[in-house]
């Protein structure tokens, strides 16, 4: 309970003499101390209404809702500010992985036209080539034409193991299928030759049945398109009783009409030319 306020004051009282048949006399004059109390009001007691502290003559109450407010406008601010940064941040991770991917892609590239700097184009004019288009690529050693890889070779061996040589190099001895082939292969062979017996063994024999000429695939021959010198075939057995199964090709001087097939006894050592199929690459050079 509060303490009660107590305040003091001095009043003063006069009182009249009783007529006493004598001469008025002065009044009689009386002190007297009163004490008077001001409580304060309860303010533990249920029911009573509190009053609102004041501070320098305005309510509490107010400034406790404008800090409060302050606060929640610094939290939203807060939580917006966040939320840019994270948004900031995906958009920084996804820069850096585009960057990261161009950067791959840039460097595959470069590999690419770096390899086509160390490697001798097969194309007769490399201005041709363009980027990611597949091309034609024969192995070191094999000389390109017409889509197929063509290998002449330098050792002599009889026809049997000539084949078995091409064919360990993923080949066969050469099939000719057409005029312009044999016109590649006639011209080629004037510069290889060293000699007018220097030739070369094709995959033409009719070591199965004689007179029927089969080619390495075992299709037989085409006879419009045959390219005899004259006089042959004649499977001469001067030089071995089988007779000449095999076919050879070539005139180092240049063959009229592009003739210049000959049957040979196939135990005859001879140079070669081997044919496979190209490899397709998709590295381009610019």
């Amino acid at each position: 309970m509060a303490e009660a306020e107590v305040l003091y004051s001095d009043v003063k009282f006069t009182r009249e003499k009783g007529n006493t048949g004598t001469a008025s006399s002065p009044a009689e004059v009386t002190y007297s101390e009163v004490r008077l109390s001001k409580t304060q009001p309860c303010t533990g007691l249920p029911g009573s209404q509190q009053q609102q502290p004041v501070l320098n003559g305005r309510s509490k109450v107010p400034s406790e809702r404008v800090a409060l407010g302050v606060v929640s406008v610094l939290l939203a601010a807060a939580v917006i500010a966040l939320g840019l940064i994270a948004h900031k941040n995906m958009e920084l991770s996804q820069t850096l992985t585009e960057r990261d991917a161009v950067a791959r892609n840039l460097t595959e590239q470069y590999s690419k036209v770096k390899s086509c700097n160390t490697v001798q184009p097969t194309f007769p004019n490399p201005t041709d080539m363009k980027m990611n288009e597949p091309y034609q690529k024969c192995e070191e050693g094999w000389e390109l034409h017409g889509g197929k890889c063509y290998y002449f070779s330098t050792d002599r061996l009889p026809w049997e193991l000539s084949r078995h040589q091409c064919i360990a190099q993923h080949g066969d001895l050469v099939k000719i299928d057409s005029r312009e082939e044999q016109t590649f292969l006639e011209q080629k062979l004037r510069e290889k030759m060293n000699d007018a017996e220097d030739k070369f063994w094709i995959g033409l024999t009719d070591s199965q049945t004689e007179g029927t000429w089969l080619w390495v695939d075992g299709s037989p021959l085409d006879t419009s398109l045959t390219f005899w010198l004259s006089g042959n075939p004649d499977n001469w057995e001067g030089e071995d009783l089988d007779g000449e199964d095999c076919v050879r090709m070539g005139e180092r001087g240049g063959a009229r009409e592009l003739n210049c097939w000959f049957d040979k006894s196939c135990k005859v050592p001879h140079r070669r030319i081997c044919e496979k199929q190209i490899t397709a690459a998709h590295l381009k050079c610019v």
